[in-house]
C-alpha cells in the first residue's frame, strides 16, 4: 500500500510540475518571477566556480543546442524537467560573471530566455539543493547537461 501511496505522490507532484508555466525556473509564481530581475551569479563547488540563479540553483547549458537556439522547448516534455531560466528584462550579472557574455533568446511571446557566452540556460525541476553538482553530466532529452562556468565553457 505504501508502494502505491508513494507512486500516487510522485505522479501527482510530476502533473503539478507538467502544468506549472516556463516562466522564470518553476520556482515561485508567474507573478512574483515577472515582478523581479533575473540575475546570474557564480558560486564555488567542488568542480569549481559554476553559474547559478539568484536562489542559488545550478545553471545548465544543453549540448544538443546551437549558439542562441533553444533545441529543449522542441523535445517533449523537456523544458518540464529543465526549465528554461527566463526573464522578461536584462539580465543582470552578479560578481564574477561577464555581463558581456550575458544575452536573451525569444522563447515564446515576450518570454525570454537567458543566454550566457550564448548557451540558453536552464535550471533542474527537481533541484532543491543549492548549487547542487549532481545533475552535472546527466543525459536526457537526447543530450548531457552540464554546468557552466564564468568563461562561458561546459563543467563537468
Amino acid at each position: 500500500m505504501k508502494r502505491v501511496s508513494l507512486v500516487v505522490c510522485l505522479a501527482v507532484t510530476l502533473a503539478g510540475f507538467a502544468l506549472a508555466p516556463v516562466t522564470g525556473s518553476a520556482r515561485g509564481s508567474k507573478a512574483t518571477q515577472a515582478s523581479r530581475q533575473t540575475t546570474v551569479r557564480l558560486e564555488q563547488t567542488g568542480l569549481g566556480g559554476i553559474l547559478v540563479d539568484a536562489s542559488g540553483h545550478t545553471l545548465y547549458l544543453f549540448t544538443r543546442d546551437r549558439h542562441g537556439k533553444d533545441s529543449c522547448a522542441k523535445v517533449s516534455g523537456c523544458l518540464e524537467t529543465w526549465p528554461a531560466l527566463t526573464t522578461t528584462n536584462k539580465p543582470i550579472a552578479g560578481a564574477h560573471v561577464r555581463a558581456s557574455l550575458l544575452g536573451t533568446i525569444r522563447l515564446h511571446g515576450r518570454v525570454k530566455q537567458v543566454t550566457y557566452a550564448g548557451h540558453p540556460l536552464y535550471t533542474y525541476a527537481l533541484d532543491f539543493i543549492h548549487n547542487s553538482t549532481f545533475n552535472i553530466g546527466s543525459t536526457e532529452y537526447g543530450g548531457a547537461w552540464y554546468a557552466v562556468s564564468a568563461a562561458g565553457k561546459p563543467v563537468d
